[in-house]
């Protein structure tokens, strides 16, 4: 069974930057959605940015897109978002998350509850 690890987040002030990483093991690697949902308190939990594993693809959430980047690793397994020009909205826990992709198409909106692993979750904190 897949699991991922977490590292990263902490706190930044307002556009400032950081960094989350994930390492994906116990199961193929290519060929998965892998990336980040994150969950504001009171609010549900949404996707973030996704990556294609082993192929092409990237995905983002419109509140993220043109200030955060998804990357992947191959050689290592895991992929990386760098968090630029955040902002306090930015602020959250966040969870990296994986699902098998059945036809090679990531939905950055995709249910939770269809995600196949998640990871134990890192906090974001950004000040004004």
């Amino acid at each position: 069974q897949a699991r991922l690890a977490e590292s990263g987040g902490g706190s930044a002030q307002a556009g400032g930057t950081l960094r989350l990483s994930c390492g994906f093991s116990g199961d193929t690697y290519s060929g998965n959605c892998l990336g980040w949902f994150r969950q504001m308190p009171g609010k549900e939990r949404e996707g973030v940015a996704l990556i294609y594993t082993g192929g092409r693809g990237t995905y983002y959430s419109n509140s993220v897109r043109g200030r955060f980047t998804i990357s992947e690793d191959k050689a290592k397994n895991t992929v990386y978002l760098e968090m630029s020009n955040l902002k306090p909205e930015d602020s959250a826990m966040y969870y990296c998350a994986a699902y098998r992709a059945a036809v090679g198409i990531c939905t950055i909106n995709r249910n939770p509850s269809l995600i196949d692993v998640w990871g134990q979750g890192t906090q974001v904190t950004v000040s004004s």
